[in-house]
């Protein structure tokens, strides 16, 4: 560190004054507000981020009719939708979702895919791409008005737009029906998120059915319709809506679904009934099939059916799943003052991870997500294992990890379960409840509901091995070259690195907010204040932006801006520090001073090496030739420098002659923002008596200079080293500059002796084959008769 001295009499005047460079911007005003990139508030969505008092949205009810064929792995159906318009404008037409269409012949998601032949290729990657003749897509039968007329349409890739016979005018409703079929796809060859599994061993299908019927696309005031085509990332925009579905499957199968079951007494029997209510009040999850009554029902094909019908209110979607291989158990909780059922269905294939685990999961997510957010309000949640790896629906999801076919499993394999189970059941809080739109923000659901999960696995068990959460995490995906990264407000089918820019960094840039920016104390009321005024609504992000600053007092557009419009990284340096002392101005104390430096100062290499070669200089031997600057000593206070100080002390104040005479350490620590994301300076102080002080530093140190500042700390002990963000809590992707004295960044390398290996050639593979089957080696002769 550089060392000097300044008087203490000018220290505020300095501090007050910023030099040219601290004050002079770098080009781009990281702190300018948000309001030319936001939509401008209206009658409809408030400038605070809350809705507006004009705020509407639309209404779709269904009654479904489902009838699934496990014969020839199909599904048939029928629905009627009540479509009620209760926005000001006059609707003279409607667009319905045909999502399924993605696995038709002719999708635009295939055609449109990108990628390169590799060397070696997994059997389902050619499975995808070829299918093998398979069409998944809608078969659309009838469309037709209430009363049976029929009703025009035209189908475009995933969309179907209804054209209505009368306009639809505000506060009407419009009934009509539509019938369908498609094909149910082999989710281990083509990945979806719904499909079934096939068990060799016992012959049986395993069906996780999802988006299996045309749904209405939603009509907001912020965009008109949703209609962007559904390619595949971007999932689902959907209506708030009442539901009564009837599933009809073979009778043997067990049906878990959206919703509750209304016809217990039809489809299960008097045991079952009586579990399912003993489950209610359980501690522990209550099998209401047991594994042996799943195997014993692998063993049969029943030729009948059942018609298992549930129903479920205010609800955004509806999935369901069916199998004779289920284990079904289930344990209910209160939150929120009402009865919860959580409820798991898997096939024994799961054991013993998921009847140890699944259920208990449930529970636990709920009751966290609740406190962060808002009460569940739906009667059940369920958890299905199966062959898609994870999905959500309202009460239901679908999730992977399963265990060795011996019962064993890897940590990896238990941790991924938990976590995925949490993740999708949390998905019920967004977007089922706060329902955002993820055919155009993913982020707004995957990356809240990240964060959530984050909090949920940290409640599980200490120290939990979360994948997404601390700041240092997301390091990494950071320090990827900037083509590969798209900003996080991007549209979903455009986001590359899609698991990191949709569900890592955001999530993880709410944790930095919640742990280093706001607090928690802040971040999680404003948290649940976003939560509480957009359940059962739809938010757009800049409701969620302004609901955060509105309920905190926090401005968080510097932090909006670089985080998630941007592709700037954190990467804070310390450039250098110079120390002062304050000049007492007392002659013994800084005489006294002086005289030790200079005694502490090295003698230099030719002040060295004279003492030596010059053992006497001419004044040594002529002692006439030195007077009174020979003898006299300019670091001894003297009488007048003595006066001289007295006379200052009369004109100075009280807490003047303190601060004077004080001995505080001055330090002058220049930072430089390297990467250009603007975030709080967290400066870790080590004394030289080793006692450590954290200084946390508002990331408006950076509004008058986005690239570099100098921050001045005024301490009573020395300071032995200055380090930014030692926590590793604003994502700083370069630790190596972030201390002073300098740090060396530990790593680790390996001794080994260097031995050249090369693979055995094709005679030493037949040898070592013949050997080892017992066999004679014969050489092939050559073309001259000779041996090779």
């Amino acid at each position: 560190m550089l060392k000097t001295t300044l008087l203490a009499t000018g220290l505020a005047v300095l501090l007050a004054l910023p030099s040219a460079a601290q004050s002079t911007n770098s080009g781009t005003d990281k702190f300018a507000q948000l309001e030319t990139l936001l939509p401008t508030p209206n009658v409809y969505r408030t400038a605070s981020g809350a809705p507006g008092t004009d705020y509407w949205q639309q209404r779709a009810d269904y009654n479904i009719r489902v009838r699934l064929d496990d014969e020839k792995q199909s599904i048939t159906g029928d629905e009627d939708i009540t479509y009620t318009n209760l926005s000001p404008d006059v609707l003279t037409y409607l667009w319905v979702q045909l999502d399924q269409n993605i696995l038709d012949k002719n999708s635009i998601t295939t055609s449109t895919q990108v990628g390169e032949i590799q060397p070696r290729m997994p059997f389902q990657a050619m499975d995808y791409l070829q299918r093998d003749g398979f069409d998944g897509g809608f078969k659309i039968g009838e469309v037709k008005l209430k009363g049976g007329k029929a009703l025009p349409y035209t189908i475009n890739h995933t969309m179907m737009r209804i054209d209505l016979p009368t306009p639809l005018r505000p506060k009407q409703a419009v009934t009509f029906s539509i019938s369908w079929r498609y094909n149910i796809n082999d989710q281990l060859k083509i990945n979806q998120r719904s499909g079934y599994e096939f068990f060799p061993e016992d012959k049986n299908y395993l069906y996780e059915i999802a988006q299996f019927y045309p749904r209405m696309a939603v009509y907001s005031d912020n965009q008109g319709w949703q209609h962007k085509q559904f390619l595949g990332n971007g999932e689902f925009a959907l209506p708030f809506g009442d539901y009564r579905v009837s599933i009809t499957a073979p009778a043997d199968h067990i049906v878990g679904s959206t919703g509750v079951l209304q016809n217990p007494n039809d489809v299960l029997s008097s045991a079952q009934r009586q579990r399912l209510a003993q489950a209610q009040g359980a501690k522990s999850p209550v099998l209401i099939v047991s594994p042996q009554e799943a195997e014993k029902a692998e063993q049969t094909r029943a030729k009948g059916t059942k018609t298992w019908t549930y129903a479920a209110k205010n609800v955004r979607d509806f999935a369901w799943a069916s199998s004779r291989k289920f284990i079904w158990d289930a344990m209910g909780i209160k939150q929120g003052g009402k009865d919860v059922l959580c409820m798991s269905y898997y096939p024994k294939e799961g054991n013993p991870l998921w009847g140890k685990y699944s259920t208990e999961v449930i529970a636990h997510t709920i009751k966290v997500y609740s406190k962060y957010t808002i009460p569940y309000e739906y009667p059940v949640a369920i958890s299905v294992h199966g062959p898609v790896g994870g999905m959500e629906y309202p009460m239901l999801s679908f999730n992977g990890g399963r265990p060795e076919k011996d019962g064993t499993y890897s940590a990896d394999r238990k941790y991924g379960m938990i976590s995925v189970i949490i993740h999708e059941v949390g998905h019920n809080f967004f977007p089922m409840i706060v329902n955002s739109d993820e055919r155009q923000w993913t982020w707004m659901d995957e990356g809240l509901n990240s964060f959530v999960q984050y909090l949920a696995e940290q409640e599980w068990e200490r120290d939990y091995p979360s994948r997404r959460g601390d700041a240092a995490q997301i390091v990494p995906y950071m320090r990827t070259d900037k083509s590969l990264q798209t900003p996080i407000m991007t549209n979903s089918e455009s986001v590359l690195q899609f698991g990191n820019n949709a569900y890592g960094k955001p999530a993880i840039g709410l944790n930095i907010l919640r742990e280093t920016i706001m607090g928690r104390e802040l971040f999680d009321y404003a948290f649940k204040e976003y939560s509480r005024r957009w359940a059962y609504k739809h938010p757009t992000p800049a409701d969620f932006f302004r609901t955060m600053e509105d309920a905190s007092a926090v401005d968080l557009d510097w932090f909006w801006r670089g985080w998630f419009y941007t592709t700037e990284h954190t990467d804070l340096a310390i450039a250098g520090v110079k120390q002062y002392n304050i000049n007492s101005q007392n002659p013994t104390v800084e005489k006294g001073r002086q005289r030790e430096l200079k005694e502490q100062a090295p003698r230099t290499i030719s002040q060295q090496r004279n003492q030596t070669a010059i053992p006497r200089t001419l004044v040594d031997d002529k002692p006439e030739l030195k007077d009174f600057y020979n003898q006299y000593d300019p670091l001894v206070a003297t009488p007048a420098d003595q006066q001289r100080y007295q006379q200052l002390l009369k004109t100075l104040t009280p807490e003047q002659q303190q601060r004077l005479g004080s001995g505080l350490n001055v330090y002058e620590v220049s930072l430089k923002n390297l990467g250009g994301l603007t975030m709080p300076v967290i400066m870790q102080l080590t004394y030289a008596d080793g006692q450590k002080e954290i200084q946390q530093i508002p990331a408006e140190i950076w509004r008058k200079n986005n690239a570099e500042v100098s921050k001045v700390f005024v301490t009573e002990k020395p300071v032995a080293s200055f380090v930014i963000d030692p926590y590793q809590q604003t994502a700083d992707t370069d630790q190596s500059n972030n201390a002073w004295p300098q740090q060396a960044a530990p790593s680790r390398f390996e001794l080994y002796e260097f031995q050249q290996r090369t693979a055995p050639n094709p005679m030493q593979q037949q040898s070592a084959l013949q050997q080892k089957e017992q066999k004679p080696l014969t050489t092939p002769a050559s073309s001259s008769g000779g041996t090779n």
